[in-house]
């Protein structure tokens, strides 16, 4: 028993005319007879008695006509559960992201809820690798990756440039600098995650110091924020990077976060993309990311019309009573 059978006889039976089911179906009478006949030779059982002058359902017939509109109203039921999925997946999008997005990333969400309210946002972190991989296999709409120039199948839009920052302890005369030279850190160790895991970051970094003159001394591997941070503070001194972004969320009295003197020193961030994606699915996140992009790191902190802009990095020492010192330099 196929579905349009079952149409067709509830129509048939519910005019008890086949042309006029037929209108009412937007078929030809002849298919609509051929297809009741086809009905009742599967069943076994004739439907309806036909006459020249009228049809009339007959006693399995009239046996039938009940399930037969359950059929059809299950039928209906299911295409619109069906369309409310398709509704909902149309406006949850699945994006990939990483810890370093830090302010990036807020300042994403809320233009995204300011400026479609009716949109829902998945965020879903792995490394990067995996993040290329959901997005070509459609696990994901989009995700955010950094210093790649080019990943198979998938189409890399530029969003912004994310600057880096060196985490060095609070108390090394460097902190006491609003910037620190690259060189100036030649002579402590350098704490920073093995190539494998992130290789852009680390090319990144070791490219600057050689062209700066130095190739940097090795210390303990980076492990986590918390873990790393605490060693800069109270261990021997060394020093690492942060994108500035990320540093924001990291603030910390034993441990500075200082702009590097020479400009260029970033990364590029990326939203991959599936080419197959439709455009209008993915604008409202490209606009909030260009406008991430176009602000800085995030909104600046609300001040009174007379306040001096706040910095988001803690006064090196000796800074705190120095108003001449700019450390606004990441918006």
């Amino acid at each position: 028993m196929e579905l349009r059978q079952v149409r067709y006889f509830v129509a048939v039976a519910e005019e008890l005319h086949f042309g006029r089911a037929a209108a009412r179906m937007h078929i030809v009478q002849p298919t609509v007879s051929q297809q009741i006949r086809r009905l009742e030779r599967e069943l076994g059982l004739d439907l309806f008695d036909r006459t020249t002058r009228q049809v009339a359902l007959t006693a399995a017939g009239a046996a039938l006509l009940p399930h037969a509109r359950t059929i059809l109203a299950s039928e209906q039921a299911a295409l619109h559960a069906l369309t409310g999925l398709r509704t909902m997946a149309a406006t949850v999008l699945r994006v990939g992201t990483s810890v370093g997005l830090g302010a990036r990333l807020e300042h994403v969400l809320t233009t995204l809820a300011d400026r479609s309210p009716n949109l829902t946002v998945e965020l879903v972190s792995a490394a990067s690798t995996a993040r290329l991989q959901a997005v070509r296999d459609g696990e994901l709409d989009a995700a955010f990756v950094r210093g790649l120039t080019d990943s198979p199948g998938l189409d890399l839009i530029p969003v912004w440039q994310d600057p880096l920052v060196a985490a060095l302890p609070a108390t090394h005369p460097l902190a006491a600098r609003t910037t620190v030279p690259l060189a100036d850190l030649a002579h402590l160790p350098l704490r920073i995650v093995p190539r494998e895991t992130n290789p852009q970051l680390v090319d990144l970094v070791m490219e600057a110091c050689r062209n700066t003159g130095f190739e940097p001394s090795l210390g303990p591997a980076f492990t986590t924020d918390q873990d790393t941070l605490a060693a800069i503070a109270t261990g021997k001194p060394s020093w690492t990077v942060f994108y500035a972004a990320q540093a924001q969320f990291l603030q910390s009295g034993r441990t500075a976060f200082r702009p590097f003197a020479q400009p260029g020193l970033s990364a590029e961030t990326f939203l991959a993309v599936h080419p197959a994606t439709p455009a209008r699915r993915l604008a409202p996140l490209l606009d909030a990311c260009h406008a991430a992009g176009a602000d800085g790191a995030g909104p600046e902190p609300r001040t009174s019309p007379d306040a001096q802009p706040a910095s988001p990095w803690p006064p090196a020492p000796g800074q705190q009573d120095r108003p001449d010192v700019d450390l606004s330099w990441n918006r």
